[in-house]
């Protein structure tokens, strides 16, 4: 043992005997005593420090004695006393725990304490700061009923700089949803049945929340048969089973099926429409190419539009039938795997080309109808789904007709001829001309050639007039052979229902054709039939 030196003095014995602290130090030191606004702790120092018991946190639960660790503000105040605090000691330890345990990103655990100016302050250990904003999913939260409640957090932001940390309730609970829908997704597989609340609703489907992820009930998988928007069977709130259709884990989307849960109609559709049956139907939808006839919920057949009607020509469905109406078809051909249903109107009404030639001998007089006009003739209807083909060539013998709407008109009756009968090629030629002997004949004796005529005008064209020199017969005066002067316009010198004299320069028997010319008339030559 080493004797103390005799120079040593009593106050430099006690000097040695105290600790060294400094400012900004976090030590040790005991309670030894507690009164009614301070507690009193021993640090080893010269002498004491006293903390006001706000800063106790468990202060019910202090004693005399107890051991407890303080942050040294100053070492000596007016009075001597050092000058501690409880709170910088905690909140110091706590910045040390989060700085070396914690990072930006990182999950941490806390209690909202108080309402502050634009948000709340957070309990993690020290006193953190959240956002209103940051405080739920949508909008700001009620903050009042946040207070006191456990919660998890997200570390949106460590200032070492400051000593602040800003957290987040919403990131977490994004972060949350986010991870409960990787995990619900990756649970799901193809053909099983889930239940599911309907979430929204729109014109192409519903959205379905299966527990933390929406799938897509598309409107065609929501029934077999044909509806026009799914809140014709389907609210919101409601709760249904679904089948998995699809699952892209990539983009998170899912498709879900209804129907799939109820037998496909088209199980036994062969059984129940067997080719050649004839069968009854609602058409529910038209397209230019034919019409959507509902045999059965679930079931539609197509009708081309070629098997609409044996001779008729459809432009669009649209003129024979209308959405709604309840027609008779013959099945043409079933498809169950590919669910298609091929279907016939015209076979359900008989074929009518079947007896076209016993009915329809060439040279037999017959009425119809002008059904439709065309640049090169006319249809004619002879009966319910049969038609014939009036050629322009074959309405007049002696008239150019260039469109048969210069003599015909749609809708009404007319007197024709049976030319050519094929039924298997479903044509029938017709003729108005041969109604009446040929004039061309007694024409050919009536105009010699270099005859002198007298006409009307009955078109001008950019190439000549032509010009009716009979009842209805008309001869064709080129440019070449009319009279112009120098500078004078065709249609300024002639005009339609002028009357023109001219000779006959041309009568051709086989072309039926006849030309004219007002080019060097003989002055005191008289019209021929005149």
């Amino acid at each position: 043992m080493v004797e103390d030196s005799p120079s040593t003095s009593l106050s430099d014995l006690y000097a040695q005997s105290l600790r060294v602290i400094t400012e900004g130090q976090i030590v040790k030191g005991r309670v030894i005593a507690l009164t009614a606004q301070d507690v009193v702790v021993d640090i080893g120092f010269k002498s004491e420090g006293s903390i006001h018991r706000g800063e106790f946190s468990d202060l019910p639960n202090l004693a005399v004695g107890d051991e407890v660790e303080v942050f040294v503000e100053s070492v000596e105040d007016e009075q001597g006393m050092v000058i501690l605090s409880k709170h910088k000691a905690d909140r110091q330890k706590g910045w040390e725990r989060i700085v070396n345990n914690f990072k930006e990103g990182d999950i941490i655990d806390g209690r909202p304490v108080r309402k502050v100016k634009g948000g709340l302050m957070v309990d993690i250990g020290i006193e953190a700061f959240m956002p209103a904003s940051l405080a739920s999913f949508k909008g700001y939260a009620n903050l009042d009923s946040l207070v006191g409640q456990p919660l998890k957090f997200i570390i949106l932001k460590i200032s070492r700089a400051r000593k602040n940390i800003v957290v987040s309730h919403r990131d977490y609970l994004v972060r949350e949803k986010d991870q409960q829908r990787k995990t619900l997704i990756e649970s799901l597989t193809v053909g099983e049945r889930r239940t599911g609340t309907v979430k929204n609703l729109t014109d192409f489907g519903a959205f379905v929340d299966l527990g933390g992820i929406d799938g897509l009930l598309h409107i065609g998988d929501i029934s077999w048969g044909r509806i026009g928007h799914p809140s014709d069977v389907l609210t919101v709130g409601q709760q249904l089973d679904v089948v998995v259709l699809s699952v892209d884990r990539q983009s998170n989307k899912v498709s879900l099926g209804l129907k799939q849960l109820l037998p496909s109609p088209w199980e036994h559709a062969q059984e129940r429409y067997p080719v050649g049956n004839k069968i009854k139907g609602k058409v529910v939808n038209l397209m230019p190419y034919g019409a959507f006839v509902e045999v059965e919920p679930g079931i539609e057949g197509l009708v081309h539009i070629s098997e609409l009607s044996w001779s008729k020509r459809i432009a669009h469905p649209s003129e024979l039938l209308q959405v709604g109406q309840e027609i008779e078809a013959v099945v043409l051909a079933v498809d169950p795997k590919n669910q298609r249903l091929s279907l016939g109107m015209r076979q359900a009404m008989g074929d009518p080309w079947q007896t076209a030639k016993e009915k329809y001998v060439p040279g037999t007089k017959v009425v119809g109808r002008v059904r439709q006009l065309t640049d090169y003739g006319a249809f004619i209807e002879l009966e319910d789904g049969l038609e014939g083909m009036l050629h322009n060539a074959d309405i007049s013998w002696t008239r150019k007709i260039n469109h048969p709407s210069e003599v015909l008109k749609k809708g009404r009756m007319v007197d024709v001829v049976v030319l050519t009968c094929e039924p298997d090629n479903h044509r029938i030629t017709l003729g108005m001309k041969q109604l009446m002997e040929d004039p061309w004949p007694e024409l050919v004796q009536q105009f010699s050639l270099n005859a002198v005529v007298e006409g009307v005008v009955t078109k001008v064209a950019g190439f000549g007039l032509f010009v009716e020199i009979a009842k209805d017969v008309e001869g064709l005066m080129h440019l070449s052979e009319l009279e112009l002067g120098p500078n004078e316009r065709l249609d300024d010198r002639y005009k339609v229902g002028s009357k023109i004299r001219a000779q006959v320069i041309k009568l051709d028997e086989i072309e039926r054709k006849i030309g004219l010319s007002n080019k060097n008339l003989p002055p005191d030559a008289t019209p021929q039939g005149s």
